[in-house]
């Protein structure tokens, strides 16, 4: 008599429907790249200024152009040029 074993499959628990995306500076985006801003670091006037150019959380940002680390971007349908060090402040998702 041969004993037949039956295996029932695996049950997983269902997986999380929103994907964390990696944060990055947005002067690491490239040409034509897109993504959303996380959170703008640092403090004092020039946090205040990229808020006030629209960099808020949740905004859409696109790359126009880059050369050299220093970016066209676009934010709420305005092209703003920044340098690397600025760009940098801005954390993208």
């Amino acid at each position: 008599m041969q004993a037949v074993m039956t295996m029932d499959a695996p049950s997983f628990a269902p997986a999380s429907t929103s994907v964390r995306a990696q944060q990055v500076p947005l002067s690491f985006l490239r040409s034509g790249e897109a993504a959303r801003v996380a959170k703008v670091r640092g403090r004092g006037e020039l946090h205040h200024h990229l808020e006030n150019m629209g960099f808020v959380e949740g905004a859409a940002v696109r790359v126009i152009s880059e050369q050299a680390g220093n970016l066209i971007v676009e934010v709420k349908g305005s092209q703003v040029a920044l340098d690397r060090q600025t760009a940098s402040k801005v954390i993208t998702a």
